[in-house]
């Protein structure tokens, strides 16, 4: 009776150590499926916050070729509006130059 309450307590114990493997092998399981889809899901956050980075940017960009090409448009007109009153000014001393001069004006 001895040897069978041996095995009858050991056969027991092997039973519940197997169970206990069982449960600890699921929590395990449980614990990587767990880890990987936290993994993956801050993958897809990063990628998103990368792509929202990577479309502010685009708009910078745009925004700042947008400005760059209002500036020389407003630099061309000023260099336009520039030379045309330096020819205005050279045409009037050029007239003035031209002018007949009254002899009877008195001189300096």
């Amino acid at each position: 009776m001895r040897k069978t309450l041996i095995a009858v307590t050991a056969a027991a114990a092997a039973l519940s150590l197997a169970a206990c493997s069982q449960k600890t092998q699921e929590n395990a399981s449980d614990t990587v499926t767990s880890a990987a889809e936290d993994v993956s899901q801050a993958a897809d956050d990063m990628g998103d916050a990368v792509g929202v980075a990577g479309d502010k940017a685009a708009r910078a960009a745009d925004d700042t070729k947008d400005a760059a090409s209002e500036a020389a448009k407003s630099a061309e007109k000023t260099v336009d509006d520039t030379a045309a009153d330096a020819a205005a000014a050279a045409s009037d001393v050029t007239n003035a130059e031209n002018e007949p001069h009254d002899s009877s004006a008195p001189q300096h």
